[in-house]
């Protein structure tokens, strides 16, 4: 698959990239792409959550009525699940949501995942460019150009640019990446990619 690669200012330079194939043109295997965004989704939670047990209470641990004969439930302390108050049973506690998956398994997520942009033609590759200093302006100036404004973009660079990245920062539906770091969820929640051509070959080099 052939692209036209633009510049800046949205207009065509006269080349074309071809797409590899191996990354860009494979059928998407959606039960991958599952995983990988759930493993992703997963790593993002703090597992922070916790509620106080029976044993963890501060409270009396004075029986408050007979065993038998009370006309009720059978408990014991103030501290008791069965009372207004009391500990929880089996509450949740502190814990690590990750769980591993295989390299291949992620690989071919991702590939599913660009294949699935290719298939939508949401990819946009552009020359290689950079900002004199970091301005916002200038961000929004290119997505205009580039005919993406409005649209949630990623942004993929083939190595780290500070102006660039600062320049999209406070960009809510903007996100820059560096092509080393793309992953599965990133692409798929995007509604197109603009990717510079370095950051091509650094997507192939990583996949291909």
């Amino acid at each position: 698959m052939e692209i036209n690669v633009l510049n800046i200012k949205g207009q065509e330079t006269g080349r074309k990239v071809t797409l590899n194939e191996s990354v860009f043109g494979i059928e998407p295997n959606d039960h991958v792409i599952y995983l990988a965004v759930k493993q992703y989704l997963a790593n993002q939670r703090q597992g922070t959550a916790k509620a106080k047990e029976r044993s963890e209470h501060a409270g009396s641990t004075r029986k408050l009525g007979r065993q038998k004969g009370g006309g009720g439930a059978r408990h014991g302390d103030i501290n008791s699940p069965l009372l207004k108050g009391g500990g929880r049973v089996f509450g949740p506690k502190p814990r690590d949501y990750g769980f591993k998956l295989n390299k291949k398994v992620k690989e071919l997520a991702r590939k599913s995942a660009l294949s699935y942009k290719a298939q939508e033609n949401a990819i946009i590759v552009v020359e290689d460019f950079d900002f004199e200093a970091p301005k916002t302006k200038e961000f929004i100036a290119l997505e205009k150009n580039l005919k993406v404004d409005g649209k949630k973009v990623l942004m993929v660079l083939p190595e780290s640019n500070k102006n660039v990245y600062l320049s999209a920062r406070n960009l809510q539906r903007s996100e820059v990446m560096l092509a080393a770091n793309v992953n599965t969820y990133k692409v798929l929640n995007a509604d197109v990619m603009v990717i510079t051509e370095n950051s091509l070959k650094a997507i192939d080099g990583v996949l291909g």
